[in-house]
C-alpha cells in the first residue's frame, strides 16, 4: 500500500491576505517514506509559507506518527485544534487501520493499539529524538534555533521588525543557527521548492549582512561532525575521555543526528550487533559529554562566585590570594567575559577595574610559582621554538631530573583534560629539557 499522500489545504496569508494553498500531513509514516523522519525533525513538514511577502510557520494540524522500527504510534492534537475526544478516536482510529494494512501480515501491531499523545509538536520531536539518543541539552539548543528561526520567518520582509529580533539575540547567530538555515536551503533544493529557496537564501544573506557573521556555511556538509563520529565510533574505549574533550565543540545536535542515521543504517542493513553496538557506544559518548559539561559548569559557577566576592571585597588583592588555588582558566575565562560586557555596554568604570582585577590575579598565580613552574609558563608562552630553547638555556641551571618529570606529568595531566595541543607541546618541550642533561 502507498504512503497516504499530504492533503491540500486553502489558507489567508494573514499579512498579506494572499490565498493560496498548502499541503498537510495527516500520517507521517516513516517506515513507508524514511526521508519524511529528517523532513519532521527539521520542521518541513505541515509549514505554510506565503508565496507574496514569505510570511509563514508551522500549522496546527493533527497528525500521526508512525515508526514501525522503533514501534511508535504518536498522535498529535495541538490545543489549537479544539478537537472533541470523539473525534480525536475517529481520526486515530481511521489512520490506524491504514497503517495495519500497510503493514506485513507478521509485523508486529500491539503497540497500535495504545498511540502515545501530545499536545505540542516540539513535546513529541522531543520523543521522537531521545529515542535517537540525542540529549535534552542538544534538543533544548536546536528548538531555540528552531524558534528564532520561526520568529525571523514572521516578520517576512519587514527588515525593520527582523532587525529587532537580530539585536535582541545577537548571541544567537552563531554557525549552528546559520547551519540550520542551510539545512533548509539544501531541502528545498532537493525538493525543488523555488519559493522556499528563495526565502530562505534571501534571509540568510540579509543575516550575514545585519550580524557580520563569517563562514562558510553554503551546505551542511561540516567535515568536523563527520571527523568527529568516525573518530569516536572507530576508538577503542580507554581513548574516549580523551576524544571526547578533542571533539567536545561539535559534540551536538547535528553530531548526534549524524550517530543516529549511522545506526538507521545498520539497523535498516539488518546487522543487529552493529546496531547494538552504535548505541552502546553513543550512550557512553553521551554520558561523557554530559559529565564534561557539569564539571566544566561547575568550574565556572564558582568561578562567577570568586569574582563576585573579588568584586565586593575592599581588599581584591587580599581575597584573590585566598582564592589562590581557583585562579585557574575558567576564572581568567569568566573575568574576561565581564569585561567585554562591561566594554560593550559603555561601563569604562568597570572595564577597568575588572582589567585592574586581572593583573592582580596575574600577580598572585605568579608569586605562588616556583622558578621551574614560571620556567614552564614562559616556555609556553614563547612565540616561536627557537624562543623557547632560548629561555632554556638561559636558565640551564633549573633542568634537572625533576624539571623534565614535572613538565611530562602535566603533558599527561593536559591531554587527559582534553588539551592535547598543550600536552604536544609540554611533550616536546620535556624532550628539548631532557636532551640538556647529558
Amino acid at each position: 500500500m502507498s504512503m497516504l499522500p499530504p492533503q491540500p489545504v486553502s489558507l489567508t496569508c494573514p499579512n498579506c491576505r494572499t490565498t493560496y494553498q498548502a499541503p498537510v500531513f495527516q500520517l507521517v509514516d516513516v517506515g513507508q517514506a524514511p526521508e519524511l523522519k529528517q523532513a519532521l525533525l527539521s520542521g518541513r513538514i505541515n509549514v505554510a509559507i506565503c508565496p507574496q511577502c514569505g510570511t509563514g510557520g508551522m500549522l496546527a494540524a493533527p497528525m500521526l506518527y508512525h515508526d514501525p522500527a522503533k514501534q511508535y504510534l504518536f498522535a498529535l492534537f495541538p490545543q489549537e485544534v479544539k478537537a472533541t475526544p470523539q473525534e480525536e478516536e475517529q481520526f486515530i482510529g481511521t489512520l490506524t487501520q491504514y497503517i495495519m494494512r500497510s503493514l506485513p501480515a507478521d509485523a508486529p501491531k500491539g503497540y497500535l493499539l495504545t498511540p502515545r499523545r501530545f499536545i505540542t509538536l516540539s513535546s513529541m520531536l522531543d520523543t521522537i529524538l531521545e529515542g535517537e539518543g540525542i540529549p535534552k541539552a542538544a534538543l533544548e539548543a536546536q528548538r531555540k534555533r528552531s524558534d528564532l528561526l520561526g520568529q525571523l520567518l514572521q516578520a517576512g520582509d519587514d527588515d525593520q521588525a527582523v532587525k529587532r529580533i537580530v539585536d535582541a539575540n545577537k548571541d544567537a547567530f552563531d554557525y549552528e543557527f546559520f547551519l540550520t538555515i542551510a539545512a533548509y536551503i539544501e531541502a528545498a533544493e532537493q525538493e525543488q521548492d523555488e519559493e522556499s529557496l528563495r526565502l530562505f537564501t534571501d534571509l540568510r544573506d540579509r543575516l550575514v549582512e545585519m550580524t557580520g557573521f563569517q563562514g562558510d556555511v553554503e551546505g551542511t556538509d561540516e567535515p568536523d561532525t563527520a571527523e568527529a563520529v568516525d573518530a569516536l565510533l572507530g576508538a577503542e574505549e580507554p581513548a574516549l575521555p580523551n576524544l571526547v574533550a578533542d571533539h567536545r565543540h561539535v559534540i551536538d545536535y547535528a553530531f548526534y543526528e549524524m550517530l543516529a542515521g549511522r545506526i538507521d543504517v545498520a539497523r535498516d542493513a539488518g546487522d543487529v550487533a552493529e546496531a547494538s553496538r552504535l548505541e552502546a557506544r553513543r550512550d557512553l559518548i553521551r554520558d561523557m559529554a554530559e559529565k564534561m559539561d557539569r564539571e566544566t559548569q561547575t568550574l565556572f559557577e564558582s568561578a562567577t562566585r570568586t569574582l563576585q566576592e573579588v568584586l565586593e571585597a575592599d581588599d581584591p588583592r587580599a581575597v584573590l590570594t585566598q582564592h589562590r588555588e581557583e585562579l585557574g582558566e575558567a576564572f581568567l575565562f569568566v573575568l574576561s567575559a565581564n569585561a567585554q560586557q562591561a566594554e560593550r555596554g559603555g561601563d569604562k568604570a568597570m572595564a577597568n577595574r575588572l582589567a585592574e582585577i586581572q593583573r592582580m590575579a596575574v600577580e598572585v598565580v605568579q608569586e605562588s610559582l616556583s622558578p621551574e613552574e614560571r620556567l614552564i609558563g614562559q616556555l609556553l608562552a614563547a612565540e616561536q621554538p627557537q624562543d623557547s630553547t632560548k629561555l632554556l638555556r638561559q636558565n640551564a641551571s633549573l633542568i634537572t631530573t625533576d624539571f623534565v618529570k614535572r613538565i611530562n606529568e602535566m603533558s599527561g595531566e593536559m591531554e587527559q583534560a582534553g588539551r592535547k595541543e598543550i600536552g604536544d607541546r609540554l611533550k616536546q618541550l620535556g624532550r628539548e629539557a631532557a636532551s640538556m642533561l647529558f
